[in-house]
């Protein structure tokens, strides 16, 4: 299946497209095509930040598993006789 491609015209700074024709040459691209993959690295990347922070927040939600299989008693925690 074709990738559908929609074109955009968009407003720089010459000094800034000056630059960006440079990195494109040195890269052996086109200027529309190294904005186009930058464009879908930074989407790539927000996606996977945020799929992230879903995850966190989910664990901050959910109550952590501590069990203790040998769990002291509270006499023995505050047990004073040992100080003395």
């Amino acid at each position: 299946m074709a990738v559908m491609k929609q074109n955009i015209t968009l407003a720089v700074e010459k000094k800034l497209l000056k630059q960006a024709k440079a990195m494109a040459a040195e890269r052996g691209l086109s200027v529309s095509a190294l904005l186009s993959s930058e464009l879908a690295r930074l989407v790539e990347q927000e996606g996977k930040y945020r799929r992230a922070q879903t995850r966190a927040v989910a664990r901050l939600e959910s109550p952590l598993h501590l069990s203790f299989t040998n769990k002291p008693s509270r006499e023995s925690l505050h047990d004073r006789q040992g100080l003395r």
